[in-house]
């Protein structure tokens, strides 16, 4: 049974607590009867299909979500957080709308947003907003995709015509998978490496017009199809290229680079390095976002998969009068539960990664660090969730047995649909690696005052010293962690701050011993290639155990600050469980590295299964406390468990 049904005042708690800072938007898009609810019997071709989605993302141009794209000046809110919060929501409904609307208003409104000036404000925003000026994010290449740096394409600068000539100089220029183009697009923002009198200054964005009036390509301009994908069928993801294509000046966004009107470039920022990234940083929503998105899609598969488990039976018990609700099995438990509560604190660990992103878009945190420190936790957060979506929806459907596998339950769209996300907005390979060496930055000083003795022991040290920065909950982490009874293994899980200290613990080890290993790479006549590469899987652990960590800090944070009551107390359950599993997910790695010994390693699992079993006979009321209406999870198998 759903909160809707039952009014549950358990779940309405945890609703409101998992809600966060942008309950409001939330609550208006549950009530909002223009939602784009997914139809798992939808039965169109690939056309009609991309027109439904037009269609949908439309009409949610006048919705809160939309305006919190605008500046205040153009009549918006110009609340990150709530554009992101409201994009999430739809992360539970259809996904290519999900995705349609998020490069839209994420990528394509993103990028003028900013790294184009007043008079790209002015000139795009308000038809990007009401989709008189359908649009799309031209980054991709068909030889480049997460090294973005090296793209291929080019714009150059014409003094003679004050004008930029856009090109693809060969076939791997391409720019591929480009949603929007295929079909409805009529300006793309193109990443190309910008030319002004022979030198090339790096990539930089330019608006590039892609259709006329009567939606024919512009001349120059090539336009491909990618046809039939996996998923996301209502998606016009499509090919550009582009022949010479000329375009005035001022389609430069030039908020990081501009050309003035004797043909000069300039930049606030000198280093190309430095430059690049920023205006990559600028448009770190998008990773957000997708974060978001997956989420609340495993949080869909998981209401789906949970009500079933709780009303379908399976053999019987021993009186052999009742039938086995398969809820009830152990093994059914554990596949579903360990992944409803890492679940629910990616949840929190994305909304303080979305209240961040909004805080730094504001102006109300400034600094250079904080900025970095988002786009690494924003890549991290955004590889663990989408992989964690792929893994959950399948066990998912596994748990529905056949019914699982009916297209009408909406579990073949939710995995088609979910896949892309492990590799678009950036490979989550690549995306771990960029998290872990943000992690790294902290030790670069500290390698500089070691001799070799010193290195050898630093990075010997099997117990560290935690270097770790809070960004989540600082001070209430601090507090628990102080007041914890110990970081061994008998004491460490027993309480709150010490599961945090534990945490803590296994990031800094790994962090740190990986620092002494790519430090081999700065030696004369290292190959640092070789060096780095060999040490990839360590850098991959050091990431996700990052990950776990702020993961954690996050969901303990919100409990702390959540009132008291039955709703807090059923939290911290699913918290231990978070742990727990966690812990025994990587209990090997404890076992090696002498802090867990093989009897606590077996008590962990026992935990698990204890845990599991206090959680049973609250299941629906966490998966209520998702606060998903009935309305969006309309499947022929919650209408036939009705009927039983």
């Amino acid at each position: 049974m759903s909160a809707e049904q039952t009014k549950d005042p358990v779940a309405e708690q945890i609703r409101s607590v998992l809600d966060g800072r942008w309950e409001a938007i939330r609550q208006q898009l549950r009530a909002d009867p223009r939602f784009p609810v997914a139809e798992p019997d939808l039965r169109l071709d690939l056309e009609a299909h991309r027109a439904r989605t037009l269609e949908l993302v439309t009409a949610l141009t006048d919705s809160e979500l939309v305006r919190a794209t605008l500046p205040v000046d153009l009549g918006g809110t110009g609340d990150v957080g709530a554009s992101v919060t409201g994009l999430e929501m739809i992360g539970h409904g259809d996904l290519s709308v999900f995705v349609k609307a998020g490069v839209q208003f994420g990528l394509f409104g993103g990028a003028i947003a900013n790294l184009g000036t007043e008079r790209h404000h002015r000139e795009y925003l308000p038809g990007m907003a009401d989709l008189s000026l359908p649009g799309c994010f031209a980054m991709t290449e068909t030889g480049h995709g997460s090294d973005v740096q090296s793209i291929l394409t080019t714009a150059t600068y014409d003094p003679a015509t004050d004008e930029l000539v856009v090109h693809s100089p060969s076939p791997a220029a391409r720019k591929d998978y480009i949603g929007g183009a295929a079909r409805d697009a009529r300006l793309a923002a193109v990443f190309a490496q910008l030319v002004v009198g022979e030198e090339q200054h790096g990539v930089h964005c330019v608006l590039v017009p892609l259709r006329d009036e009567a939606g024919q390509p512009m001349p120059g301009v090539t336009i491909g199809d990618c046809g039939a994908k996996l998923g996301l069928k209502g998606v016009d993801n499509g090919r550009l290229m582009f022949d010479q294509v000329r375009v005035p000046r001022a389609n430069l966004l030039n908020k990081y680079g501009d050309i003035d009107d004797q043909g000069r470039y300039s930049s606030p920022i000198e280093s190309v390095n430095r430059r690049f990234f920023t205006m990559l940083g600028t448009l770190v929503r998008g990773r957000v976002t997708v974060a978001a998105g997956a989420g609340a899609a495993t949080r869909s598969a998981l209401t789906l998969a949970v009500r079933y488990g709780l009303q379908r039976t399976q053999f019987t018990y021993p009186d052999g009068e009742h039938e086995v609700v398969v809820m009830d099995y152990r093994a059914h438990q554990r596949k579903l539960l360990p992944r409803l509560a890492k679940s629910y604190a990616l949840a929190f660990a994305q909304n303080a990664l979305t209240g961040k992103l909004a805080d730094i878009n504001t102006g109300e945190i400034t600094d250079e660090s904080s900025q970095r420190e988002l786009e690494a936790r924003a890549a991290g957060l955004k590889a663990i969730t989408t992989e964690h979506a792929n893994d959950t929806i399948q066990a998912c459907r596994e748990a529905c047995g056949g019914a699982g596998y009916m297209a009408l339950n909406r579990f073949a769209d939710l995995k088609a649909d979910t896949d892309v996300f492990a590799t678009f907005e950036g490979d989550n390979t690549v995306l771990l690696q960029l998290l872990a060496k943000g992690m790294l930055t902290d030790y670069k000083s500290d390698f500089q005052e070691l001799d070799t003795r010193g290195a050898i022991l630093f990075g010997a040290r099997q117990v560290t010293t935690s270097v770790i920065e809070h960004t989540i909950g600082g001070s209430i982490i601090q507090r628990l962690i102080s007041g914890a009874p110990g970081k061994d293994g008998d004491n460490a899980l027993e309480d709150r701050g010490g599961q945090l200290a534990f945490f803590e613990d296994r990031e800094s080890h790994l962090t740190e011993t990986l620092a002494m290993r790519l430090r081999r790479a700065g030696e004369e006549g290292a190959d640092s290639f070789r060096v780095f590469n060999e040490a990839q899987d360590h850098l991959l652990e050091s990431a996700r155990a990052h990950i776990d960590r702020i993961a954690l800090e996050a969901f303990v944070t919100a409990i702390e600050e959540a009132p008291d009551g039955p709703g807090r107390d059923l939290l911290n359950l699913v918290c231990d469980l978070f742990v727990f599993s966690t812990v025994e997910a990587n209990r090997a790695w404890f076992i090696e590295h002498g802090r867990l010994s093989a009897s606590q390693s077996k008590a962990v699992v026992a935990r698990v299964n204890e845990l599991c079993g206090q959680l049973r006979p609250h299941a629906g009321t966490l998966i209520s406390g998702f606060g998903i209406p009935d309305s969006w999870l309309t499947t022929e198998m919650m209408s036939d468990l009705a009927s039983f």
